[in-house]
């Protein structure tokens, strides 16, 4: 297998940021859905470092306008750029959107949990495998009527919002909520290797999905994320740095020599898969900025990743090989024949992030 290429310079990859950032207000947000918690958070890392503000006008247009009606919440609510909006609402002194995250988190705590964890899905999200393996009868069940759960995309979603929220309204109610769920994620979905599992259902024993590559991108930087949130003392603070640090180094165990990594990061007949190497290049990075990591030990596998995604990356700025959403599946053959070649918010957001958040580091 080839080395990975070669990074390329800085103005290069402003080039290619510029190509990328441009791409993701093009695409179809729906208010809210999986994957646009990374695109709002890949326009605004890229407003700021092209110095462009028609990025942060976007977006804060976007979610001024959802604010202006955002009721009945729904659960997909709950994949809402949370933290993102958080942001907005605080560069822009904002009120209106800001009460509207209020009743937003306020709606988010009143759903059920499962091992700790927010409800997700009221019926989990299961279709029937990409590549269609026949279903063992107690599966075939469960896809007919699937019980609740949640997957580990959320590690994404909940713990940062709701500890940005606090940090923004100093509340140690949202902050102590979002503090929880990150430890609930955590307890339930990280594996001894480090690597996270997908996703669990009510009453099922175990978890599915291991080793699914992206995964591993929402989990990452939604724990940096509440770190980046909460007080240096907090008490569970060095539990989730002891979690990335640990998953960083089952990642970087498992990084292909090209700086990629598999579609499921242990499997090779999964194929490709774009996305996982932009969001582990931003993990990295601001893991070695928080001083989690060691910096000589982490930083060659942060740019081979950069450098594999931007590789990825056509002549307009579009990231290759970036699989469809994945839904769920009780098999794994699911997630090695998921189909792959789509222009998606996570896929272009975590690739702004990368570029972005590398760019004081090379």
């Amino acid at each position: 297998m080839s080395s990975a290429p070669a990074l390329g310079s800085r103005q290069e990859r402003l080039e290619v940021l510029a190509k990328v950032a441009s791409s993701i207000p093009t695409m179809r947000f729906s208010t809210w859905n999986f994957g646009d918690s990374t695109g709002f958070e890949g326009m605004l890392e890229s407003g700021k470092l092209l110095n462009d503000p028609k990025y942060f006008a976007f977006a804060h247009g976007w979610m001024r306008a959802w604010a202006t009606r955002p009721t009945p919440y729904t659960r997909m609510d709950a994949t809402a750029p949370g933290m993102a909006m958080v942001e907005v609402a605080h560069e822009a002194n904002d009120s209106i959107l800001l009460e509207a995250l209020i009743g937003l988190a306020r709606y988010l705590m009143s759903r059920p949990k499962d091992r700790g964890i927010f409800d997700m899905w009221e019926r989990m999200c299961l279709i029937p495998p990409y590549g269609g393996e026949t279903l063992p009868p107690k599966e075939a069940a469960l896809l007919a009527e699937p019980p609740g759960g949640s997957c580990v995309d959320c590690l994404h979603f909940d713990p940062p919002f709701f500890t940005a929220l606090g940090k923004e309204l100093e509340s140690e109610e949202f902050t102590q909520v979002g503090v929880e769920q990150a430890l609930a994620y955590i307890e339930t979905f990280q594996q001894e290797s480090g690597i996270f599992d997908h996703f669990f259902m009510h009453g099922v024993p175990g978890n599915f999905g291991q080793g699914w590559g992206r995964g591993q991108g929402w989990s990452m930087l939604g724990m940096l994320d509440v770190l980046k949130n909460i007080s240096p003392k907090h008490p569970a603070r060095k539990t989730i740095e002891n979690a990335i640090v640990k998953q960083i180094n089952g990642m970087i165990k498992l990084q292909r020599p090209d700086g990629r990594w598999w579609c499921v990061v242990d499997v090779p007949a999964s194929g490709e898969e774009g996305s996982t190497a932009a969001f582990m290049a931003t993990g990295f990075a601001r893991a070695i900025k928080m001083g989690l990591v060691d910096k000589k030990t982490v930083l060659p596998h942060a740019i081979d990743a950069l450098a594999g995604a931007i590789a990825d990356t056509d002549e307009n700025g579009h990231l290759k090989n970036v699989t469809a959403a994945v839904m769920a599946s009780t098999r794994v053959s699911h997630y090695v024949h998921t189909p792959r070649g789509f222009l998606v918010p996570w896929g272009q957001g975590p690739l702004a992030m990368a570029i972005c958040e590398m760019d004081d580091l090379v």
